[in-house]
């Protein structure tokens, strides 16, 4: 089986106030004490492991593993990041214990993108077919019998349910005494049914006849604000045994900077470059996504541009005029605007609260606030 995690994304430049950091301002602050190497040899280490599980059962699962290793190559690994810099801004020294939990997280991401191609019919995910459509592709390829995209999305929601089970794995098998574990468990299992809860309001909203700014934002908060930012540096937190004070600033940091950084994969959802998002032009739109974008551009916009977003919305046919024509309205009635100025706003919010946080940490909490929110993929 083809196994490995390395060679990662790596995010964009920042600006702004950042520039004037010290001693981190030249630093990726996911080479912070090479947390990236070190996240992506945990999850080379455990997929080693579970690749030899299901050896053991049959060489016909290769493409589960070669489907969830090409996955994990990818991403920026910030999850990872927020948890292990929320666990040692709580006082957590460097130990091999918290690297797992970190990778813990990866696993756990890559379960909710395999399910979230799924749901959304996506054809790629990071420049490669999405799992589903490579399942298809196999059963094509081989002559099967039967519907090759039903066997694909039972392959691609089998490869998201061995994910989640391997995440929970790694959590509980983390080198951290059982009661540190014992207490971050809360946090752990509560993140995951929040995001599920955020992904079935997700998909709720996308049959909606209209939507709002404000069910735009809530839905924002559960399926991506408090996994992605919230509550991974919340659980490295509690982990390490945080007080109140500390886990209040993680948790007003993480939802605000976890909500730009919803809002800026929602602007490259429309406007970002394929070559670097992986996924083509305007897939957000023809998915019928309705972010926060979508519902200022339809407060906004005159009646008959309004009534062609709609129509346009949710399109599998979408080409790229009809999608050039919607980010046209977008920019014109000023939804694209205000979306960056919530991005800004949210993000500056992020730093000032980032000022709480002790040592290191506190640095490395400001560089993530652009690596999250100043990026191109």
């Amino acid at each position: 089986m083809r196994l490995g995690s390395g060679g990662v994304d790596t995010a964009d430049g920042t600006v702004g106030p950042l520039d004037a950091l010290d001693p981190l301002d030249a630093l990726d602050p996911l080479d912070v004490e090479d947390l990236r190497d070190r996240i992506s040899k945990t999850l080379d280490h455990t997929l080693a492991g579970q690749a030899d599980v299901l050896d053991g059962i049959s060489e016909d699962l290769a493409p589960l593993m070669d489907a969830v290793g090409d996955l994990l190559r990818g991403g920026k690994r910030l999850r990872a990041a927020f948890c292990y810099w929320g666990w040692r801004g709580a006082g957590g020294s460097d130990l091999p214990g918290i690297v797992s939990v970190a990778a813990a997280l990866e696993l756990f991401q890559a379960a909710a993108l395999l399910h979230d191609d799924v749901m959304d019919g996506s054809d790629t995910r990071r420049g490669m077919p999405a799992a589903h459509r490579r399942f298809a592709a196999m059963h094509r390829g081989n002559g099967w019998l039967g519907s090759p995209e039903t066997f694909g999305v039972a392959g691609a929601i089998l490869a998201g349910d061995l994910c989640l089970s391997w995440c929970d794995e790694l959590y509980a098998r983390a080198a951290l005494p059982a009661e540190q574990l014992a207490a971050g468990r809360s946090v752990f299992d509560r993140m995951r049914t929040e995001l599920m809860s955020g992904q079935y309001l997700d998909m709720l909203e996308q049959v909606q006849a209209s939507t709002s700014v404000e069910r735009a934002r809530h839905i924002i908060l559960y399926k991506s604000a408090k996994y992605s930012v919230q509550q991974p540096l919340l659980l490295g937190g509690t982990l390490a045994g945080a007080g109140r004070e500390l886990l209040r600033t993680y948790a007003e940091y993480g939802r605000a900077l976890g909500e730009a950084f919803q809002l800026r994969d929602d602007v490259l959802g429309v406007f970002g470059d394929p070559a670097a998002t992986g996924k083509p032009a305007g897939d957000d739109l023809r998915e019928g996504k309705r972010t926060v974008l979508v519902a200022l551009t339809l407060e906004r916009c005159s009646p008959a541009e309004a009534a062609q977003v709609r129509r346009s919305l949710g399109d599998p046919r979408l080409d790229t005029a009809g999608v050039d024509h919607l980010r046209e309205v977008m920019r014109g009635c000023g939804a694209l605007d205000a979306v960056e100025g919530m991005i800004s706003g949210l993000s500056a919010r992020a730093l000032s609260v980032a000022a709480g946080v002790p040592g290191q940490a506190r640095a490395v909490l400001e560089r993530l606030v652009a690596a999250a929110t100043t990026r191109t993929q």
